[in-house]
């Protein structure tokens, strides 16, 4: 039996059916609020919205990735199944929205740093490291 993806015990099909104001009931206080203010005062929020149903309404949502630099939009139950390309300064991270993403921020899964992997001293990294043989 396969596990279906759930948030909060909705399924993808019934989260699509929420009304705006009953998906704000199930996310948590911050993602509420914020979604509340940005939905009023953020211009750049408004324009995704409206990047994300004009890429729904051709039908290319599978395909096409939507690029953007907002990393503080909330994951909308509308974006399920789309694919976006969030900044996370330097270049453009894929991230696939799935159900349990819902109510999280686009930022969340476009990390900004990585751990830093120490290895041997390159060529030129040091002046000690001039005397260092390659093999």
């Amino acid at each position: 039996m396969a596990r279906k993806d759930t948030f909060k015990g909705k399924t993808e099909e019934e989260l699509k059916a929420l009304t705006m104001d009953q998906f704000a009931e199930l996310i948590d206080s911050r993602s509420r609020r914020a979604l509340k203010r940005a939905s009023k005062n953020n211009p750049d929020f408004i324009k995704l919205i409206k990047k994300v149903k004009k890429i729904k309404d051709k039908g290319k949502d599978k395909e096409k990735v939507i690029r953007t630099r907002l990393r503080s939009a909330v994951i909308l139950p509308e974006w399920i199944g789309l694919t976006f390309g969030v900044h996370n300064g330097k270049e453009y991270k894929i991230v696939k929205i799935t159900t349990p993403m819902v109510g999280r921020r686009l930022g969340d899964f476009s990390y900004t740093t990585y751990p830093v992997k120490h290895s041997g001293p390159g060529v030129g990294a040091t002046r000690g490291s001039k005397f260092v043989p390659l093999k």
